[in-house]
């Protein structure tokens, strides 16, 4: 009975005052293991303490959950933890109906500091109720850190290709255990996209073939939840050995006849080396003695004997060329090797006499014959020369609208643009360094020449020119009449005069006061002051230009014009659809411009045009400084046109603003054109010489940029600019170097073999990109250097670059100095004023089919989007503004001279009608 009534005593001590128990037995073990239990459930933990970290001074929280459970107390270490600094919360579960107790405690730094026990500091819960305890499991608190230096850092090797890589990293010290993961050039290296590459063993990288992609600077990464360290970088190198190619056939013998030597040669291109890799062993040629055979001539033989004396009283003989016969290539025997003779003495005449009779029949056939033929020709020449006249004739009676190319030139203005120089591929010992700014490529107008050398045509005060052309005569201008042509008097509003404007345009370049005097800025800004006579402006060396029609501006008005080519990073092209720039982004204005018909502007472009594999758009920027879109290429509208040749983009604006050329590729077989170019210059010490390969959209104006960077630093330019087509099947771009001469120079390692990524390429967007070799004479006797630079896509094109050139001799690179970039009035036109407005008059007149300037269009090639034209007052006007644009580079006046006569070809073919009443059926 006494233990009875004792247990029933603690039971009820431990329900009504359970905190009793724990602060009563604060330091034991063994209070609450005492309780008696009692068949039934013990209390179950829902959620146990777990292993915690504490960063820096943060104290961390543990927390315990159990059901059901009376009271929950956590000991931290052996010792209970006071209950003031319990949390304590309850709720039932909504799915069993029981009550589940929470408790929580914050463990802080100094505690864990302040435990020096043989194991990590710990806690656990101990649950219970009136059916007996239950402990949960201990959880740790640890301090996070993790130590600066690594144990072992990567280090660098040089790995032949298809080699294996093992990079070595062993994290620094750190609670909890770093984390490791690899970077090659900053950029995170995985293993689960590339079969190839294995980071899984011990922290270290294993790449187990080395490609030549494989070669970069790679580091180590360790991180755990406190910090992030970063390993010294190792530089890998992947090597190429070179290997000999198949040897070239034998050479032919080096001598026509008797002793010489034949030849044959192998390279040490399969593959060649890279990356420092070593040189092929053995002879790159072999040499073999060989004789030739000497030519010997033919001989003639003994005649045979003579046959019998045939029917016809001969007798023959023969003999063969083979007293020697002729060998290796002698000569034939030279004569008869047949010989007849009479075998009768003359006796025998019977069946000759009709030889002669037989004779004389033959000659008088072929003197008929010939007599025959020479009448034919008369006849024919006759006949040919009637039908020129009444031709002739025909035309003049008519009038039709037909101009030669005679009367085109000798009455249009003309530019001298600068064209391509002449000259070694090398540049070696060229006396001036190449002028980057001209060429067949970039053959849009650069700068105009001074007008007061040479003016043609309208501006002189009275010349006469012969005009040989019945569309003169169309034009009202009398056939074979003196064409007399008075100089206008120009106006220039606001005060302007004829002298004072030249006067100016020499000594500022630019046509305003404030014009910009830094080579830089003035290349990419132009201005100049237009009126009722229009003109043109040009930006240097960019491939933009506009064109300002005649009568475009107001009468006794003039307007300050600019074009302005943005020099920042260009928002136009969007990343969706994987659209790039084509061309500079331009802007011209100002923004107020009234113009009563459109001006022509001029964009340089990059994009091959060949087949359908782009989808090219002209955007504008709006108002609140987003881009829209103005029309496709392909669209027919009437906002604005858009033709596109080969390298530029010539559009119709009637809205001044800021407008972009941007391409969207649809194919794979999209191409972009890149210009190369390679320049050289010597570097802070005197045996050091550095090379840098560009690669530029190609437009004038990218290439601008290169000009400008490579002028500052006094860069040589060592090969002629070359095109690459860049295609658009997302693989790289790679720069080599090679044939550097190994025992003069000294080439810097891992840097032979250099390479952009496809989208680093494709998305320049007019930006230059550019790597750089550094090199080292090994004494100062080698001036020369000799080496090829490859530039190559992955399975796309590919181009060398030859360097030849003497380091003593390095001039600055310098560029035409180009101050004219804008001219009103008639010069700035190759069309004379006077023409055109003939011309327009007469394709604007309706006939009984339609406007001939229908006809007009076709015949320059201008078959799209005619619609635009039809809603200008003077179709024909705009179209040969148009024109103006197209072939304001190479000033073709043949084509449109060549449109007008077969236009006039076909008006000849018409029914005569009066002279007032145009013959020609324009459709």
């Amino acid at each position: 009975w006494k233990r009875f009534l004792y247990v029933l005593l603690c039971i009820a001590v431990t329900c009504l005052f359970p905190s009793f128990g724990i602060i009563a037995g604060a330091g034991s073990d063994t209070l609450p293991d005492s309780l008696p239990s009692v068949a039934g459930t013990l209390p179950h933990f829902v959620q146990e303490p777990e292993d915690a970290y504490i960063i820096k001074s943060n104290p961390i929280k543990l927390r315990c959950r159990a059901a059901p459970a009376l009271q929950i107390f956590f000991k931290c270490n052996g010792d209970w933890v006071h209950q003031n600094e319990h949390e304590s919360r309850e709720h039932v579960d909504e799915s069993t109906g029981l009550k589940i107790r929470e408790v929580m405690i914050n463990v802080s730094r100094q505690q864990v500091e302040d435990f020096h026990g043989p194991e990590d500091y710990w806690c656990l819960c101990v649950a219970w109720s009136h059916l007996g305890t239950s402990k949960s499991r201990k959880a740790t608190v640890r301090i996070a850190y993790l130590r600066k230096n690594f144990e072992q850092d990567p280090q660098g090797k040089e790995v032949p290709i298809k080699g294996m890589i093992v990079l070595h990293c062993r994290p620094p010290e750190g609670v909890p255990a770093a984390e490791v993961e690899w970077l090659k050039n900053e950029e995170p290296v995985s293993s689960l996209n590339d079969d190839n590459i294995d980071t899984r063993a011990d922290h270290n990288l294993i790449i187990n073939e080395a490609r030549l992609s494989d070669s970069g600077n790679y580091t180590c990464l360790a991180s755990n939840i406190v910090a992030k360290r970063r390993s010294a970088s190792a530089t890998v190198v992947v090597f190429v050995n070179g290997g000999w190619s198949l040897w070239t056939e034998w050479s032919a013998c080096s001598v026509p006849c008797g002793r010489g030597v034949q030849k044959r040669s192998r390279t040490c291109t399969n593959p060649a080396p890279l990356n420092g890799g070593a040189f092929c062993e053995g002879m790159s040629m072999q040499k073999i003695t060989c004789k030739a055979d000497c030519p010997v001539d033919g001989g003639w033989g003994e005649w045979t004997e003579w046959t019998g004396c045939s029917p016809e009283c001969e007798r023959q003989r023969s003999r063969e060329c083979t007293a020697p016969a002729p060998r290796h290539g002698g000569k034939l025997c030279e004569g008869l090797s047949r010989a007849a003779e009479n075998c009768t003495g003359g006796q025998c005449t019977q069946s000759r006499s009709l030889l002669p009779h037989l004779h004389h029949c033959m000659e008088g056939t072929n003197d008929v014959a010939l007599y025959s033929g020479l009448a034919a020709g008369v006849i024919a020449v006759a006949i040919l020369v009637v039908a020129v006249t009444l031709y002739r004739r025909n035309q003049s009676e008519y009038g039709v609208d037909v101009i030669d190319s005679s009367a085109l030139t000798g009455g249009f203005q003309s530019f001298n643009f600068k064209t391509a120089r002449q000259g070694n591929p090398l540049l070696l010992n060229s006396s001036m360094q190449p002028d980057l700014t001209v060429g067949r490529t970039y053959s849009s107008p650069i700068c105009f020449q001074d007008s007061m050398d040479k003016e043609l045509f309208d501006p002189l005060p009275d010349i006469k020119v012969k005009v040989q052309s019945s569309f003169m005569v169309s034009l009202g201008v009398a056939d074979r009449a003196e064409y007399h042509v008075k100089a206008q008097p120009k106006t220039f509003p606001r005060g302007l005069t004829r002298d004072s404007s030249s006067i100016d345009s020499r000594k500022m370049g630019l046509l305003t006061p404030t014009a910009p005097t830094s080579p830089t800025k003035a290349q990419l800004r132009t201005m100049g002051m237009f009126g009722h006579l229009g003109g043109r402006l040009v930006v240097p060396n960019t491939g933009v230009s506009v064109l300002v029609p005649h009568g475009a501006i107001a009468e006794d008005t003039s307007w300050e014009m600019y074009v302005v080519i943005n020099q920042d990073e260009s928002s136009a092209h969007t990343d969706e659809g994987c659209e790039v720039l084509l061309g500079p982004e331009v802007t011209y204005g100002p923004p107020g411009l009234s113009l009563s018909c459109p001006i022509a502007m001029t964009i340089a472009h990059c994009a091959e045009v060949t087949g359908e594999n782009w989808n090219i758009r002209l955007k504008r920027q709006t108002e609140d400084n987003k881009w829209e879109e103005v029309m496709s290429v392909e669209d027919e509208t009437t906002l604005c046109y858009c033709l596109l040749d080969s390298h530029s983009c010539h559009l119709l604006l009637d809205q001044p603003g800021s407008y972009a050329l941007v391409g969207e590729p649809l194919t794979e077989a999209a191409v972009k054109r890149l210009k190369l170019a390679v320049f050289g210059s010597t570097g802070a010490r005197s045996m050091d010489y550095s090379l840098r390969v560009y690669c530029v959209d190609d437009t004038p104006h990218a290439f601008q940029a290169v000009v400008t960077a490579e002028t500052g630093r006094g860069g040589q330019l060592l090969e002629e600019p070359k095109t690459l087509l860049f295609k658009a099947n997302t693989f790289s771009l790679q720069v080599s170097i090679q044939d550097v001469p190994q025992f003069l120079w000294n080439i810097k390692p891992f840097t032979t073999c250099q390479e952009f990524s496809f989208s680093q390429v494709w998305c320049s967007n007019q930006q230059p990109l550019h790597c750089a070799f550094s090199l080292e004479r090994y004494g100062p006797a080698t001036t020369q250097l000799s080496c090829k630079i490859s530039v190559r896509q992955v399975k796309g094109h590919e181009q060398i670059l030859q360097v030849y050139t003497s380091v003593e001799r390095v001039p600055f690179f310098t560029q035409s100095d180009c101050t004219v970039t804008s001219q009103s009035g008639p010069k700035a036109f190759k069309i004379p004023y006077s023409i055109r407005q003939r011309i327009c008059a007469t394709f604007d007149t309706a006939n009984a089919k339609g406007k001939d300037w229908q006809l007009l269009a076709r015949k320059l090639h201008i078959e799209r989007n005619l619609s635009y034209f039809a809603k200008q007052q003077s179709p024909s006007a705009v179209i040969l503004i148009l024109w103006e644009a197209q072939h304001q580079e190479n000033g073709d006046l043949d084509s449109l001279a060549s449109a007008l006569e077969e236009i006039g070809k076909i008006h000849s073919k018409s029914p005569a009608k009066t002279p007032e009443e145009p013959k020609s059926d324009f459709s």
